[in-house]
């Protein structure tokens, strides 16, 4: 396995709407929404491929993993997103340390036309547990261009 380097960082937010103008203006690019597949994790998902930044808001109610870490620590910095080669490996080895996988989003082809664009060949990613990363919210994902 080897490390391909940093995809994004993701960051925690109330106002998501208001997120994204501002990184918007600040930075220019274009926010993709991809709540669709963040729905099931009772999240909100605006990703700018171009700028590296994910953008993630709780939905109302549904007491989500983001939700949680508003509560705890406020508005900010959640999580680093990882790229291998091979993120099957990278969970192989997160498995022998001991680090718990919070979870698993991996989209289908069809998934990737309808909602990304098309612009990948792969796109699989585990969501590790910051606990056991010495805080860190670290993502491993295996994301392949088309």
């Amino acid at each position: 396995m080897q490390p391909k380097g940093v995809n994004r960082v993701v960051i925690a937010v109330k106002d998501i709407d208001g997120a994204v103008e501002k990184y918007t203006r600040l930075l220019g690019g274009t926010f993709h929404d991809l709540s669709t597949g963040a729905e099931p994790y009772g999240a909100r998902v605006f990703i700018n491929w171009e700028a590296g930044i994910e953008l993630c808001s709780p939905l109302p109610g549904r007491n989500s993993y983001i939700e949680q870490i508003i509560s705890k620590r406020g508005e900010g910095l959640m999580g680093v997103v990882f790229c291998v080669d091979d993120v099957d490996e990278a969970h192989a080895r997160a498995k022998e340390l001991g680090i718990g996988i919070v979870a698993l989003i991996e989209y289908d082809r069809d998934y990737i036309e309808q909602h990304l664009g098309g612009r990948f060949r792969k796109y699989k990613e585990y969501m590790l547990k910051s606990g056991d990363l010495h805080g860190v919210g670290a993502i491993v994902g295996q994301i392949e261009p088309k």
